[in-house]
């Protein structure tokens, strides 16, 4: 019996990709010098995995930014506005590869980024790929050639992962009418033969394909896609292992498909989809072929001790059917999506050994793995390997940290009308314009603003307890009324106090949250060079003080114009958090929504006029199969009803979401029932918005009108172009200005820049509005 993982995380330990990244955009280190790091981290990465003991370890799953967009440049899928960084120039992939992820704008180019978005239902985002009608595809990039030949160099031989065609060109784009990007596979595929062919002609045995479309709805011509993929690969390339991998769900009605396609292996993921085991050991084809079948035991999503009794019977259940020799053993998914070493987290002050003994990150799994594959078909049960990892278990599961039984009665206790405005938006609406005083096309930024080194520096300081409280608060004051001045001077209409305070958005809450717990060094990819470290959830969730009110009150008082309170919704706060996963998702985010509601209220009472509670992780969290939105969807806008719902009708209830496609959800973000839903759009360059047109949506709407992942400033005319677009589908009344997200990840510079910017658009729209009035 085999192991085997499917990805590793790629940013370091100690985020050393993160920093030599930034250093590399700056001009500090050069391009050489940026790639050293990644081949020191690749060579500590397939290291660890060989003393863990896998079998079968990746290579191509370490990125410089995204493994989709790796994969754009590997087969040449490259949009027209960036082939002047090609066209008679040399060694410029780099280059090319960070303009398509983060857009030019210096040396006379000024060429915006790719579209971004959500990686399925994960908290990692990836760079959505642009198809055309006639799109020609070529072999560009061989990053996935070379890293294989570097693993080959350090003695061990890979199993290189690529992102499969059909996958691929799923999570793409049309970016003109009148065809569907599966038509285009035929164009796609030899290139992807082409290079499995020079794969296996330098010795690779096993290369896996990663099609996690197959745990989505599919209809007939994505199901012939995957059959015409498969066969002509087996045809082209006979003597080459495939590895198909599923994961982040279960098979449903593609499982006989994924069955019977002629690959080597088939991974499944037991976490979150353990229906298709049985399935698949009842599929007589499956069954009676000679296909190895990879199960998915150990959580790459979470950071819960893996329990070996669950994931033994599991495989156990395999080795009945298949027999062992047929079984590999691996993580569910990728390992991308959690934390790389528990072993770094060394302050029992901030993990107790009691909490830290129930979890497992990276590396840590991939001991799980290894030992899973070594006591599955033996007697295990008195393996000391196996005691141990039950007597883990079994104190997580009798511990009194977990439950608060006022926390649980007050959930049971939630009536419908803790759900409900006391009016209906149109009502509220006019009360607001009465008492907000807020002009035409009133203008706003989503929360916060850059952190410079010596904001985090304070942060650091207090922590170590090198500065006091008291100096730590007078200089964050002064960060906030300077920001507060230098909006007003800009002419922002709602202002923010700019977050200088906090670490992360979900974060800052979780600290203040009972029920969480966090890691000093348990840093996620979330894109690029942005890692987050989420908190962890392991018990019930109340609110033990007030956590915003301090600065969002300072704030008001010193300005004359509204400040937003700024919160995190619950939703979000439970989708890019580590999640308990001992009770339904509901219940816990329930919990959070009364801490919320709680905030709310308060920061109302403290003269707050305009609260903010981010949700940008809504449809993040929706089910990957569409027979399940509704459950989820009813859930997930009821827990923001309740954390909205507690105030006046004058008190204005902002939300932002991000990185959705908004069409076929549309009626439960109506259903929210925010005053105002500010939106990202400007990358889409507001095609977003017909959801919303097409609807008839009735509350206001901020759509982004830049992008705030990119560096470059957008111009006044393009900002007001987008504008003017956004006007011929929203009312003037209900049309709000403002970027696409917070930004905390920009400088000041190009901050400043493109806020004025979009102030003077802004001004130009409302001249130009009230002339045709």
């Amino acid at each position: 019996m085999l192991s085997h993982n499917l990805g590793y995380p790629r940013v370091g330990s100690q985020r050393e990709l993160k920093k030599a990244s930034e250093q590399f955009w700056a001009g500090k280190i050069t391009k050489d010098e940026l790639q050293k790091t990644g081949r020191e981290i690749r060579h500590r990465n397939w290291q660890l995995q060989k003393d863990a003991g896998i079998d079968l370890i990746p290579s191509n799953d370490f990125s410089l930014y995204d493994q989709v967009l790796d994969t754009s440049l590997m087969v040449g899928a490259i949009p027209e506005r960036y082939q002047q960084l090609i066209d008679g120039k040399s060694n410029r992939e780099l280059d090319l590869y960070f303009a398509m992820a983060r857009g030019v704008q210096h040396d006379g180019l000024d060429i915006k980024a790719m579209e971004m978005t959500k990686w399925f239902d994960t908290n990692y985002h990836y760079i959505v790929p642009e198809f055309v009608k006639n799109q020609e595809f070529n072999r560009y990039s061989d990053k996935v050639i070379l890293e294989f030949e570097d693993a080959k160099q350090k003695g061990i031989f890979t199993k290189p992962v690529l992102v499969a065609p059909v996958t691929f060109l799923l999570l793409g784009k049309e970016k003109e009418d009148g065809f569907n990007r599966i038509s285009l596979l035929e164009k796609l595929l030899p290139v992807y033969i082409e290079i499995l062919k020079e794969l296996a002609s330098r010795g690779a045995e096993w290369v896996q394909l990663d099609e996690p479309c197959l745990v989505l709805d599919l209809g007939k011509e994505e199901q012939e896609a995957l059959k015409f993929a498969y066969q002509k690969i087996q045809q082209d390339v006979p003597n080459l292992k495939i590895l198909l991998a599923t994961y982040f769900g279960a098979l449903n009605t593609n499982l006989s498909l994924a069955a019977n396609l002629p690959v080597a292996a088939l991974h499944i993921d037991v976490t979150r989809g353990a229906e298709s085991l049985p399935e698949i050991l009842e599929n007589q084809e499956f069954v009676n072929s000679s296909k190895l079948l990879s199960i998915g035991v150990v959580d790459g999503r979470n950071i819960w001790k893996n329990d070996y009794k669950k994931s033994l019977d599991f495989i156990q259940q395999a080795i009945n059917i298949l027999g062992a020799e047929r079984i590999l053993v691996a993580p569910s998914s990728s390992l991308l999506h959690s934390p790389h070493d528990l072993d770094l987290e060394h302050n029992e002050a901030v993990l107790t050994p009691e909490i830290k003994n129930w979890m497992a990150f990276a590396k840590q799994k991939l001991h799980e793995v290894a030992a899973l594959a070594k006591l599955a078909g033996t007697d295990y049960k008195t393996d000391t390997v196996f005691v141990t990892n039950q007597k883990a278990i079994e104190s997580r599961r009798t511990s009194n940290l977990i439950h608060k039984q006022e926390v649980k009665d007050r959930v049971s206790a939630i009536k419908e009308d803790d759900f409900e405005r006391l009016s209906p938006f149109s009502l509220r609406q006019t009360i607001q314009l009465e008492k907000l005083k807020l002009p035409l096309f009133p203008s706003t930024t989503i929360g916060s603003f850059p952190q410079t080194d010596e904001v985090r520096q304070l942060r650091a300081r207090l922590k170590k307890g090198t500065l006091s409280l008291e100096e730590y608060e007078s200089r964050i004051e002064e960060e906030v009324i300077s920001s507060i001045r230098w909006q007003e001077a800009l002419g922002i209409d709602v202002l923010v106090h700019g977050e200088f305070e906090r670490n992360d958005m979900v974060e800052y809450f979780g600290e203040r949250l009972s029920g969480f717990v966090f890691t000093e060094n348990g840093w996620v990819q979330s894109y690029g060079s942005r890692c987050v470290k989420p908190p962890i959830i392991f018990g019930d969730v109340e609110r033990p003080a007030p956590m915003t009110i301090r600065w969002s009150a300072f704030a008001q008082a010193n300005s004359e114009k509204l400040v937003k309170g700024m919160l995190t919704g619950p939703v979000t706060i439970l989708q890019w958090s580590f999640v308990r996963d001992d009770q339904p998702r509901k219940d816990t985010t329930f919990q959070i929504g009364l801490a919320i509601r709680d905030e709310v209220i308060d920061l109302e009472k403290a003269g707050i006029k305009v609260i903010q509670i981010d949700e940008p992780a809504i449809r993040e969290g929706l089910p990957l199969r569409k027979s399940d939105w509704k459950i989820y969807l009813k859930w997930a806008v009821d827990a923001f009803r309740l954390s909205a719902a507690g105030v006046s009708d004058q008190t204005q209830i902002h939300t932002h979401m991000c990185y959705s496609e908004f069409n076929d959800i549309i009626d439960s973000i109506a259903a929210m029932d925010a005053d105002v839903i500010t939106i990202e759009t400007s990358r889409s360059q507001m095609e977003l918005l017909d959801a919303f047109a097409d609807f008839n949506y009735p509350n206001e709407i901020g759509p982004g009108v830049y992008d705030i992942h990119s560096p470059r400033v957008p111009t006044v005319d393009e900002i007001t172009a987008l504008l003017e677009k956004a006007l011929n589908v929203i009312p003037a009344r209900n049309l709000w200005v403002n970027p696409d997200c917070g930004l905390k990840t920009r400088k000041w510079p190009e901050t400043e820049a493109a806020l004025r910017n979009m102030i003077t658009a802004a001004n130009l729209l409302r001249e130009s509005v009230t002339i045709a009035k």
